[in-house]
């Protein structure tokens, strides 16, 4: 008897059984999808380099009867990061780059607002969102979908006036991403599309992700985004279907525009754990490298938080990268996540215990991404479980209520004034540096339109609001109305147009905020 208790144990320890997942996890994610109405959700799971969970649930659009699988795909948003740094690590292995060369030895063309800076900016500083930039800085160059190209995206940086000195703070953005994308086109001689399919997505056996656009439209087996489209605002009121095609634009692809399903996405989970080993062995990138990735680099902000989420404060945090280098309830987590039009994303490895999972779902609705992680945190961390359903779901009304008191604070008549131009005098193209051209028209009923000319769907109508600042609701709903507010002298002349998000739901990427037209002259 002694005997076989001995074998045991030594069978046990050097072969772990996995954990499993929850065994209510079904009832768990229906529960907390009818509680948001969220219409699809996939999760997958890895344990030990196994592949434990890869189930869908619900419906690929509201109101449809196509069900959500384990090969469905959904848009991962900023998860696609990760691809564009594995890529680089590629880069790196091979000695064609390094994480501290200058970035300006590879794109020439490269310029941030400061020369200085744009001597010592690194391949590392486009990856660790400490540029100085501010927060979703030059967004609008691709959310929404415009006609701006990835090579003006990369010109239109050295425009974006720095909020912070360099290196000194956090600020997350794209457009660097956007930026390191190219790097890797001109380094390698392919397309950040074609290099990140046949080096990454191949080797690793994702052949259903995709990285183009033909690509995702020819596989049938895709979610539909949904969103909240008001009223009174974008993310709140029903959730509908939104058109696919109006996402993110292609030139943003390097930082957010992957498409893959949660068996595809094991694959990747496996492949991260590893440290870059494919099934077999064989290395697709080293271990010097999966080290570099998961090194945090800029401190991240911790924010408090009260109530059933006090927990989910961490001790650390940081941004390595395209990784976030945390912990929760003193466990290393290393995760990202991700967000485009009707979709989100959060992928979660707790490297110290070998286990990862991903949560893909397509509305916006992050109460069932964030109640989810934490269901699955909490799970395999042995603790006692949390109604995350009931605290998410209070947290985000909680938030609503509070944007539901601005923007009634907004409506105040008080507030009110008649414009200080006859409309006309609004009306002409500007012009700002790093978007590009915006024309104002009047019609003969003095009725002002705007329209962006690189973003087809920011065409609206210009409705007074106080004085010389106007609200505009878009031709397209899914796009965050914004006030505009003319500039003028005292002699009558416009000098200048800013603009800012007129609601405090309004997503960071919607940079307004970051323009600054000046009228064209005739």
């Amino acid at each position: 008897m002694i005997r076989s208790l001995a074998l045991a144990f030594t069978v046990a320890f050097a072969a772990p059984v996995l954990a499993a997942p929850p065994s209510d996890l079904d009832t768990t994610v229906a529960a907390i999808m009818a509680q948001s109405g969220t219409p699809g959700v996939a999760i997958g799971i890895v344990e030990n380099g196994k592949v434990s969970w890869a189930r869908g649930y619900g419906v690929k659009r509201l109101g449809g009867g196509e069900r959500v699988g384990a090969d469905t795909l959904f848009e991962i948003g900023s998860v696609s990061k990760a691809f564009t740094t594995a890529g680089l690590a590629l880069l790196v292995d091979e000695g064609k780059i390094g994480w501290d060369d200058k970035v300006i030895d590879h794109l020439p063309e490269f310029q941030m607002a400061d020369p200085w800076v744009t001597r010592e900016f690194t391949i590392r500083d486009l990856l660790v969102h400490r540029s100085g930039l501010g927060l979703g800085a030059g967004d609008l160059t691709f959310v929404p979908r415009s006609t701006i190209t990835r090579a003006e995206v990369v010109r239109a940086v050295r425009y974006l006036k720095p909020q912070t000195s360099f290196r000194s703070a956090f600020a997350y953005d794209n457009l660097l991403y956007v930026v390191a994308g190219v790097l890797i086109e001109r380094v390698s001689g392919q397309s950040w599309e074609d290099f990140t399919r046949t080096r990454l997505l191949r080797p690793a056996g994702m052949a259903a992700s995709t990285t183009d656009e033909a690509s995702r439209w020819r596989n049938p087996d895709r979610a539909q985004p949904h969103q909240r489209l008001g009223p009174p605002a974008v993310g709140l009121g029903d959730l509908v279907m939104v058109d696919e095609r109006r996402g993110l634009s292609p030139n943003a692809y390097p930082a957010g525009g992957i498409m893959s399903s949660v068996n595809d996405m094991n694959r990747w989970i496996a492949l991260q754990l590893a440290q870059g080993r494919l099934p077999g062995g064989k290395p697709l990138w080293s271990i010097a490298q999966a080290r570099e990735m998961w090194t945090p680099v800029t401190q991240l902000p911790i924010a408090p938080k009260t109530g059933a989420l006090a927990v989910t404060v961490p001790q650390f945090s940081g941004y390595g990268l395209a990784w976030t280098i945390s912990d929760y309830r003193g466990t290393r987590i290393v995760a990202h996540s991700g967000g485009t039009l009707g979709f989100l994303t959060r992928l979660v490895l707790m490297p110290g215990r070998d286990i990862g999972f991903i949560i893909v779902q397509n509305s916006m609705d992050s109460e069932v991404m964030g109640a989810l992680q934490y269901v699955l945190l909490d799970h395999y961390l042995g603790l006692p479980p949390t109604d995350w359903g009931k605290a998410l779901h209070d947290a985000t009304a909680d938030g609503n209520r509070q944007a539901l008191a601005v923007l009634a604070a907004a409506q105040n008549p008080a507030r009110q004034a008649p414009p200080s131009l006859p409309l006309a005098g609004y009306a002409g193209d500007y012009k700002d540096a790093w978007y590009g051209g915006m024309t104002i028209t009047a019609d003969a009923a003095g009725t002002l339109a705007i329209d962006f000319r690189r973003t087809p769907g920011m065409v609206g109508t210009l409705q007074p609001y106080s004085a010389d600042t106007f609200l505009t609701r878009w031709r397209d709903p899914t796009i965050e109305p914004a006030y505009v507010t003319f500039v003028t002298t005292p002699t009558g002349r416009i000098e200048r147009v800013r603009m800012v998000a007129s609601s405090p739901l309004a997503d960071f990427s919607y940079d307004y905020r970051d323009l600054d037209f000046v009228p064209v002259d005739k």
